[in-house]
C-alpha cells in the first residue's frame, strides 16, 4: 500500500466514525511562547484542552506537520544514526474534546490496525499505565479492562509515569496514556526472546507505533494535578512508522515516504545506497532534513542566527555538513533534491508546490554560504596545526571556537584531527559548550507562577477593541511572573479593547483604573488564544470593575501603518507581478516593515509606482470593507489573500480597501478610511534573504517629520552653495573636483615620496653588514607606506623603521628586504611589535611588511632607537 493511500485510509476510517478532518496547522508556532515548532499532533488543539477555546466540533481527525529538534522533545541527535526518528514527521490523530473516551479510543485504534490495515494481531503488544505514587495516581484499570477483552491479558504491559503519562510540559493537561508497539523482528528472533520483553527498551524493531492520550488532568505550575472539567482523547500514530511496517520494512527510510529523495542523493553522489553505513546514514540524514527544511520555508520561517530561524538553520547545514564529509558533496546539491520531495508531498501539502522556487532559492543560498564556511574552517584548522606541530592534543576551546564562530561541527574537527593522527580535548569543548549553554538558559529563563482566580469563566476573553478602545472591565484571573531581571504580572480579562500582538502588529498599551488607581498595561500578547496585558505593577484589590483605556494616538498611528501594509502588499502585485507573497510584517506607531518574496532589486522606478499607487489610494479616502465572521471558504471566493504560515479557523475577518485592489484575512486594527493615512513614503528596501525582500516604510506624521527632514537639508545645501538653479548638478560639479584635486594631491605624494626616498637612502647605516634607515618623517600615512614599498622594493638587504604623527596618534611602519627574512630570520611583524611599547600602542603584519599604532608621538624617536638596538643584536 502507498503511503498516500495509507494517509488518506486513516482519514476516511475517522471521518465514518463522524470526525471532522481538519488541515494541518503551520509547523511553525506563533502566538505560543512555550514552542517554536508544532512537535505533537495535540499543539493546534492546546487551547480547547485548556478550555481557551470554545469547542466547534467534538470529534476531528488530521495529519500535523511536526518537528522535533530542540528542548524536551529532542530527536535530532538520533536521525539517520537509527531507523525511525526524523525531525520533522507526520502525526496521524484523532480528537475527542468531552465527547468519547477510552473505550472507543481503544476499541477504534485496533480496528484500523488489524481490520482495515490487516496488521498481524500477534505482531503488536499494548501498554497501559501503571501508577505512580508520587502523583498519587493508581493503576488504569478502566484501559487495561477494555483491553483485556481485545487481546490476550499477557500481551497487556504496564508502564510506568515516563513511559505512560503524557505531559505536554511542566504544565498544562496531561494524562495516562496507551500505547500499541509492534515487533517487527524476523520468525526466529521472536522465536529466541519474547517480545513482551523488548517492548520500551529502544529495540530499533520493536517500536511504538501509536499512542493513545485519556487527557484528563491539568498539571498545576506547584506539580499537583487537578480534575479537568471535561475528558479528552488526543491520539497520534507516526505515520513513517506505519508506512514501514504496513510496506513489510524494517526501517522508515526504506518506505516510499524517503526512498525517491535517497536514491536521488546516491545517483547525484555517484554511490550506491546499503553498500557502506557510513554514506547511508548521511543519505538518509539528508533526505529527513531536505523534508524539515522544506516545511519551515513553507510555513514562514526562513534559516537565520537566532530562535526558530537559528533551529531551522542547524539542521540545514547537518545535511549539508554530512553531505560535504561522507559523500563528497563540495557544490551545492540539497536544492536539487527539492522536486523530488514536492512531487510526493503535494496532494496533502499543497502549499509546499506554491512556494517551491522560494524553497529551492533559499537552500541555495544557505548550502553556498556555509560551504564557504566549512572551507573557512578548514583553512582555521590547518593553521592551527601548522603553528602547534608539538602537540597531540587540539584544545577544546579552539575546537569550540571553531563550532561557536565558524559553525564548524565538532565530529567534523575530531575526523580532521584523526586523520593528522590527533585527537580533540572534549572535556575542554563541552565544558565551554555547558558554559554557553548555562548562559543562554540563565538569559531566557523565567519563573512563571500559577494562575489566580478572580471570576470563573469557561471561554476566552471577548476582544472589543474594533468598536472601542475603552470599556468597563474584569480581571478574571492573573498571575506573577519572574525574569532574570525583572517581575511582572500577566492579566486577563473578561472582555478587552486592548490588540494582542498578531499578525506582526504589535500589541496595545494604556492602562486600567478602578477608583483613582491605575494599573499601566506595558503590552498587550496572546497566549495561544488568551490575550495576556502585561503590568510591571497592579494594586491590592484587583476584584471589581475597572476602566480599560488604550493609548489612543499609538492604536491610531499603528492603525494607520497597518492599512498602509496591506495598500503597500497591494501595489507590490500591481506592479511587480501577482507572485509577490508576504513573508513577514511589523507594524507599530512608528513604522511599517514589509517582506515579501522576490528575487531582484527594486528599481528607483518601481519603488515610485509602489508609493504612487498607495498615495492615490490615500487620498481617494477609500472606505474600508469589514467582514467580522465569514467562512474561510467564502472568503477565498471573494479573492481574499491567505498568508502561508498563519493559522486559520473555520471562521475568519476580511478587511478590504476597494475589493478590486486589496483584500486580505487580517485580525488587525485598522482605518475607517484610508485619507485617515495622510501621506506614505518608503524609506529603505533590501535584501533579508535568498529571494526574500523587505521594505521599510512611514505615514502620516512620520512621513510629514521626514519630508520636512529632508526639506532642512536642501535649505542648508542651498546656503552653502549660494542658491543655486540646480543643486544635484551643482554637487556634482563639486564631486568632479574633490576627485580632480585628488588626483593632484597623489600626483604631489608621489613626488614626495621619491624625494624622501632619496634622501633616506642617502642616510642609511650600516649595522653588521645590514642596511638600516630609522626616521621620524612629516607625512601622512599613504606616503608613509608608499615610501616603505618603493625602498624594500629596490633593495636586498635593508630594515627601514620610519614614523609619523598621525592627528595626535602615533604610527609606525616597518619594512625589510626578503634576503633578510630568509637568511638572517628577521621578521617586521615581530620587530613592530616590541618597539611598539614605546609608543603605548601595538600593531603585526607579514614578515617582511608590519605596522602599529599608538597613543604617544613623542615614543616614535624611543622606538626607532629601540629597533636600532635590536638590529644590531640580530
Amino acid at each position: 500500500m502507498k503511503s498516500n493511500i495509507i494517509r488518506k485510509t486513516f482519514l476516511e476510517y475517522f471521518k465514518s466514525k463522524s470526525h471532522h478532518i481538519v488541515p494541518s496547522a503551520p509547523m511553525v508556532v506563533k502566538n505560543d511562547p512555550t514552542l517554536m515548532f508544532i512537535n505533537a499532533g495535540m499543539n493546534q488543539f492546546k487551547d480547547i484542552f485548556l478550555g481557551n477555546t470554545p469547542i466547534s466540533n467534538p470529534r476531528i481527525t488530521d495529519t500535523q506537520k511536526c518537528l522535533r529538534v530542540s528542548g524536551k522533545h529532542n530527536d535530532l541527535d538520533e536521525v539517520g544514526h537509527d531507523t525511525y526518528h526524523h525531525t520533522m514527521f507526520e502525526m496521524l490523530g484523532n480528537w475527542s474534546f468531552g465527547d468519547y473516551f477510552k473505550k472507543e479510543a481503544i476499541e477504534w485504534a485496533w480496528e484500523l490496525l488489524t481490520e482495515v490495515y490487516k496488521i498481524d494481531k500477534n505482531f503488536l503488544y499494548v501498554t497501559v499505565f501503571g501508577g505512580d505514587e508520587s502523583d498519587g495516581l493508581e493503576k488504569d484499570t478502566e484501559a487495561y479492562q477494555i483491553w483485556k477483552t481485545i487481546v490476550p491479558e499477557d500481551r497487556i504491559l504496564f508502564g510506568n509515569k515516563k513511559d505512560n503519562f503524557w505531559e505536554m510540559g511542566d504544565s498544562g493537561p496531561c494524562g495516562p496514556c496507551s500505547e500499541i508497539h509492534i515487533d517487527i523482528r524476523d520468525k526466529n528472533e521472536k522465536i529466541k526472546v519474547d517480545g513482551a520483553t523488548l517492548v520500551n527498551t529502544d529495540h530499533p524493531l520493536v517500536i511504538e507505533i501509536w499512542n493513545l492520550v485519556f487527557i484528563e488532568f491539568n498539571r498545576k505550575a506547584n506539580g499537583h494535578l487537578e480534575q479537568l472539567p471535561k475528558k479528552h482523547i488526543d491520539t497520534g500514530l507516526g505515520f513513517e512508522r506505519l508506512c514501514m511496517v504496513i510496506q513489510g520494512h524494517k526501517s522508515n527510510y526504506d518506505t516510499d515516504v524517503f526512498q525517491p529523495i535517497i536514491q536521488e542523493v546516491a545517483t547525484l553522489a555517484g554511490k550506491k545506497y546499503g553498500e557502506n553505513e557510513k554514506e547511508d546514514i548521511a543519505m538518509r540524514v539528508i533526505a529527513d532534513h531536505l523534508r524539515a527544511v522544506a516545511f519551515a520555508i513553507t510555513d514562514g520561517q526562513l534559516p537565520s542566527n537566532n530562535k526558530a530561524g537559528y533551529v531551522i538553520r542547524r539542521i540545514l547545514r547537518r545535511a549539508i555538513r554530512y553531505g560535504y564529509t561522507f559523500l563528497g558533496f563540495k557544490e551545492p546539491f540539497i536544492n536539487e533534491l527539492l522536486p523530488f520531495l514536492v512531487s510526493n508531498m503535494q496532494d496533502v501539502f499543497p502549499e509546499i508546490k506554491k512556494q517551491q522556487d522560494l524553497i529551492r532559492k533559499v537552500i541555495l543560498e544557505e548550502e553556498t554560504a556555509f560551504l564557504r564556511t566549512l572551507s573557512l574552517g578548514i583553512q582555521k584548522f590547518e593553521k592551527y596545526i601548522s603553528s602547534h606541530k608539538e602537540i597531540d592534543e587540539i584544545e577544546g576551546s579552539f575546537a569550540f571556537e571553531l563550532f561557536d564562530t565558524y559553525g564548524f561541527p565538532i565530529d567534523l574537527t575530531q575526523l580532521m584531527a584523526r586523520e593528522q593522527g590527533l585527537r580533540v580535548d572534549m572535556s575542554g569543548f563541552v565544558k565551554n559548550l555547558e558554559v554557553q549553554k548555562n548562559r543562554s538558559r540563565k538569559a531566557a529563563s523565567q519563573d512563571t507562577g500559577d494562575w489566580i482566580i478572580l471570576k470563573d469563566v469557561i471561554e476566552s476573553s471577548e476582544f472589543i477593541g474594533y468598536d472601542s478602545i475603552k470599556s468597563e472591565i474584569e480581571i478574571i484571573k492573573y498571575r506573577k511572573v519572574k525574569a532574570k531581571n525583572s517581575e511582572f504580572f500577566e492579566l486577563v480579562f473578561d472582555k478587552t479593547p486592548f490588540y494582542a500582538e498578531s499578525g506582526g502588529q504589535v500589541g496595545d498599551i494604556g492602562y486600567i483604573e478602578k477608583e483613582g488607581e491605575k494599573i499601566f498595561i506595558e503590552n498587550t500578547k496572546k497566549e495561544n488564544d488568551l490575550t495576556i496585558h502585561i503590568a510591571k505593577a497592579i494594586i491590592n484589590d484587583l476584584n471589581g470593575k475597572f476602566i480599560a483605556a488604550v493609548n489612543e494616538k499609538a492604536r491610531i498611528l499603528t492603525s494607520n501603518n497597518h492599512s498602509a501594509t496591506h495598500l503597500l502588499h497591494a501595489a507590490l502585485r500591481e506592479v511587480l507581478g501577482l507572485h509577490i507573497e508576504q513573508k513577514g510584517s511589523l507594524v507599530d506607531n512608528n513604522k511599517l516593515r514589509f517582506d515579501f518574496a522576490h528575487f531582484s532589486k527594486l528599481t528607483r522606478e518601481e519603488i515610485r509606482k509602489v508609493e504612487k499607487i498607495v498615495n492615490k489610494k490615500i487620498r481617494d479616502n477609500i472606505p474600508i470593507i469589514e467582514n467580522r465572521n465569514i467562512k474561510i471558504e467564502d472568503a477565498k471566493k471573494m479573492g481574499a489573500i491567505a498568508l502561508f504560515g498563519e493559522k486559520y479557523g473555520e471562521y475568519v475577518r476580511t478587511i478590504a480597501f476597494d475589493t478590486n485592489f486589496s483584500i486580505e484575512l487580517c485580525g488587525g486594527t485598522h482605518v475607517n478610511n484610508t485619507g485617515q493615512i495622510g501621506i506614505f513614503k518608503i524609506i529603505s528596501e533590501s535584501a533579508i534573504a535568498a529571494g526574500i525582500r523587505r521594505i521599510e516604510a512611514i505615514t502620516a506624521n512620520k512621513a510629514e517629520d521626514y519630508f520636512n527632514a529632508q526639506d532642512e537639508i536642501i535649505s542648508q545645501l542651498k546656503d552653502i552653495l549660494k542658491n543655486p538653479n540646480d543643486i544635484a548638478k551643482s554637487v556634482k560639479g563639486l564631486n568632479e573636483e574633490r576627485h580632480e584635486l585628488q588626483k593632484q594631491i597623489e600626483r604631489l605624494n608621489k613626488e614626495k615620496a621619491l624625494s624622501i626616498k632619496s634622501d633616506l637612502i642617502n642616510n642609511k647605516e650600516n649595522i653588521h653588514g645590514i642596511e638600516f634607515i630609522g626616521k621620524y618623517l612629516d607625512v601622512d600615512l599613504a606616503v608613509l607606506k608608499d615610501i616603505s614599498f618603493n625602498i624594500i622594493r629596490d633593495s636586498e638587504n635593508i630594515v627601514l623603521v620610519v614614523g609619523t604623527n598621525n592627528k595626535g596618534k602615533a604610527f609606525i611602519s616597518v619594512a625589510m628586504s626578503e634576503n633578510l627574512i630568509k637568511n638572517q630570520g628577521l621578521n617586521a611583524g615581530n620587530l613592530v611589535r616590541e618597539i611598539s611599547k614605546e609608543i603605548q600602542g601595538g600593531g603585526g603584519g607579514q614578515a617582511h611588511y608590519a605596522s602599529a599604532g599608538g597613543k604617544n608621538p613623542n615614543g616614535i624617536h624611543k622606538a626607532i632607537e629601540k629597533a636600532k638596538e635590536i638590529i644590531s643584536k640580530a
